[in-house]
């Protein structure tokens, strides 16, 4: 019997253990059941499917989740850091531009990646699924 949704494969099968830190499975793009380096087909797009386990990484649906976490915490950070330069320095507002726009792309362009498979982590690890109204007699 399947572990949860996300899983493919022959029934009864004992997967490998996962890596334990959320963090290294994030930060290396691992596969959340086996824990082999195959989520991603490229920087950002997950490949279909596990190469070492078979899991479906297509059920996974992640969407825009990533990016909204990173517009709240990263476009929190920035504009923290703008005020305080801003207050503490008064720099012409090309000074701001050079600072603020580069970062911003380049920690987003960083993260992205963490984050997504980060939310696939968690998906798979809680059973995560589409919500669903449960009927009750």
């Amino acid at each position: 019997m399947p572990l949860n949704d996300h899983e493919a494969g022959t029934p009864g099968q004992t997967p490998p253990a996962a890596p334990a830190s959320l963090f290294e499975q994030a930060r290396r793009g691992l596969c959340p059941r086996c824990g082999e380096p195959t989520l991603f087909a490229g920087t950002l797009r997950f490949a279909p499917r596990c190469a070492a386990c078979g899991l479906d990484f297509d059920s996974f649906n992640v969407g825009d989740g990533a990016a909204a976490f990173l517009t709240l915490g990263i476009g929190t950070l920035i504009t923290i850091l703008g005020i305080v330069v801003e207050l503490a320095y008064e720099p012409a507002w090309w000074v701001h531009v050079l600072l603020w726009l580069p970062l911003t792309i380049a920690a987003v362009l960083i993260t992205t990646r963490w984050t997504k498979a980060a939310l696939a982590a968690l998906e798979y690890r809680n059973n995560a699924g589409e919500g669903r109204i449960e009927r009750r007699p």
